[in-house]
C-alpha cells in the first residue's frame, strides 16, 4: 500500500511539474487509492477488456447494455447494442448476457424466452455478433443456438441458459447450465453441458453432460442447480469457476472443475476433477455467485467480480463487488472470503494512477 501512494505521489508530482501553465494541479489527497464494495446495483456481472478499456456486459429492461470505462471499479460511457424484438422465441427475460472476442468479432451470448414472467420454462441461448472489431459497433443477431440431443431436430431443443465459451489447443467450445430434458416447470435441476463449436454461431456434434449437482456443499436446498459457468486459466491450467445451490438464497456458492489434462478430451467428464466450494458467503455477505475474471488495469493482479443478495431473504435483488484473488503453490486460485460491505480496499493496482494522469 505504502509502495502505491509513493508511486501515485510521483506521477503527480511530475504531472504538476509538466503541467506548472495550467490553474489546476492534482493534488495527493485528491485521488483515492482505495474503494468499498459493492461497487453498483446488478447481478451476472461480466466484464472483460479491449485494450485499456474494461467492458462490461448487462441486461437491462429486455435489452443488452456494454459499460466502457479505463477504471474497473467504475462504470463508464454505455451504449445499447441490442433490444429484445417483440413476437419471438427471444422477446422477455433477457438474462446474464456475456461478450467474447474470437477471429475479429465481438460475440455476445444470452439467455432468453418466448414468454414474460414465471414459469421460465423458454429460455433458450442467443447469439450476437459485432460487425466490426469494436465492441461498441452495432451487431447482428446470429439466432438461437441449438442446446438439445437431436441437432436434426430444431424443435427439440431444450433449455440453455450462461452459455460462455473455452478456447483451447485451437478448438472452439461452449460451456453452459441446462435441463437433461424439456419440462414444463422451472423447479427442474440444472446441469452443466460441454460442446466443440463449428463456429462461434454454430455449435458442433452433440452435447456432452459435464457436471451435475451432486456433491454435499452444491445440494441440499429446494433445487439443486450448477449454472453460471466461468472460464478461468493459470498457465496450460484450466479451470471452470461455476455456480450452485439456488440463486435466489443466501447459500449461492461457487465450485470448480479442473482440468486433469489439458492436452487430453475436453469432452471426456473423467477428464475433469470437482472441488468445492471455492468461494462462498459469511455471516456479512451472502450467496456469492457468477463470476467473471480480469487483470488489474497494469495486469499485475487477478480480480473476480461477483454478485451478492442484499439481504438473507429469498428473493434476486442484488449488486456487484469486486475483490483481487492470489494463486495457490499448486497452480488454483484462492479466491479468500468476500470483503464485507464498506470495508476498504485497495484499487486495482494502476487504476488510481490512471485518474491521477487524466486530470491533469
Amino acid at each position: 500500500m505504502k509502495a502505491r501512494i509513493f508511486a501515485l505521489t510521483m506521477i503527480i508530482t511530475v504531472s504538476a511539474f509538466a503541467n506548472c501553465g495550467k490553474t489546476e494541479v492534482v493534488s495527493e489527497d485528491k485521488v483515492k487509492t482505495t474503494f468499498a464494495n459493492p461497487v453498483w446495483d446488478g447481478a451476472d456481472p461480466w466484464m472483460t477488456q479491449q485494450g485499456d478499456d474494461y467492458v462490461y456486459c448487462y441486461s437491462a429492461n429486455n435489452s443488452i447494455m456494454l459499460s466502457r470505462s479505463k477504471y474497473l471499479t467504475r462504470k463508464g460511457e454505455l451504449k445499447r447494442i441490442w433490444q429484445a424484438p417483440a413476437n419471438s422465441w427471444n422477446s422477455h427475460s433477457v438474462w446474464a448476457p456475456e461478450i467474447h472476442f474470437v477471429d475479429g468479432h465481438w460475440y455476445v451470448y444470452y439467455a432468453a424466452g418466448s414468454t414474460p414472467g414465471s414459469p421460465f420454462i423458454n429460455q433458450r441461448t442467443g447469439v450476437l455478433r459485432s460487425k466490426t472489431s469494436d465492441a461498441f459497433s452495432d451487431y447482428e443477431d446470429m439466432g438461437m443456438l441449438y442446446t438439445g440431443d437431436n441437432p436434426d431436430d430444431p424443435e427439440s431443443n431444450v433449455w440453455a441458459i450462461d452459455m460462455t465459451i473455452l478456447e483451447h489447443n485451437g478448438k472452439l467450445f461452449a460451456i453452459w447450465s441446462g435441463w437433461k430434458e424439456q419440462r414444463d416447470t422451472d423447479a427442474t435441476p440444472q446441469h452443466l453441458y460441454i460442446q466443440e463449436m463449428e463456429n462461434p454461431y454454430t455449435l458442433k456434434g452433440t452435447r456432452v453432460l459435464l457436471s451435475s449437482p451432486e456433491e454435499s456443499w452444491e445440494t441440499g436446498g429446494p433445487l439443486n442447480l450448477n449454472e453460471g459457468a466461468q472460464i478461468l486459466k493459470n498457465g496450460d491450467q484450466v479451470f471452470v469457476v461455476y455456480s450452485c445451490r439456488e440463486s435466489w438464497l443466501k447459500e449461492y456458492r461457487q465450485g470448480m472443475l479442473q482440468l486433469n489434462d489439458p492436452d487430453g478430451d475436453l469432452l471426456d467428464p473423467a477428464n475433469w476433477t470437482k472441488k468445492g466450494p471455492v468461494f462462498e458467503g459469511t455471516a456479512q455477505v451472502h450467496g456469492v455467485g457468477h463470476v467473471s475474471f480480469v487483470k488489474s488495469p497494469d495486469g499485475t493482479e487477478d480480480w473476480i467480480v461477483y454478485h451478492s443478495k442484499k439481504t438473507t431473504e429469498p428473493g434476486w435483488d442484488r449488486n456487484v463487488r469486486m475483490q483481487p484473488f492470489t494463486w495457490n503453490a499448486d497452480g488454483t486460485p484462492n479466491f479468500g472470503t468476500p470483503v464485507p460491505a464498506g470495508k476498504e480496499i485497495d484499487r486495482p493496482s494502476g487504476e488510481a494512477e490512471i485518474e491521477a494522469a487524466e486530470a491533469q
